[in-house]
């Protein structure tokens, strides 16, 4: 599970599952998630809650990075955090101590804009 996980990072427990089996054949999806969750609950690797979509998992772990989305063909890169030092967030005197923050830029892929004509020139053109 873990390397499906690793080879296909930002997979949801589906696509994990379709790795597994063509790796060694038949799993249940009980398992992948019960497999999923358990590797999860351990800091092994992250679950990513994205509104509107299935979790996906994520293999990289412990550096509080964050997530850029693509509006149109749900693509998923990592984004280092952009402040620096995690939890790359001032609280805003709120009381809470902050152990994590989660951040998800929304936007259109390369892929996605090229497909579009939308891709944008660079500056001075």
């Amino acid at each position: 599970m873990l390397r499906a996980v690793s080879a296909h990072p930002h997979a949801t427990a589906d696509e994990v599952a379709a790795a597994v089996r063509d790796e060694i054949g038949s799993v249940s999806k009980q398992t992948v998630y019960d497999a999923l969750r358990a590797l999860a609950s351990k800091g092994l690797i992250g679950e990513v809650h994205v509104p509107g979509s299935a979790a996906r998992f994520d293999p990289r772990t412990g550096d509080n990075h964050h997530h850029a989305i693509c509006r149109q063909c749900g693509a998923m890169v990592d984004v280092d955090c952009v402040i620096g030092q995690a939890p790359c967030i001032d609280d805003n005197d709120s009381g809470f101590e902050i152990d994590e923050a989660q951040v998800t830029f929304w936007g259109t892929c390369p892929a996605c804009r090229a497909k579009t004509g939308t891709a944008e020139s660079e500056p001075g053109d």
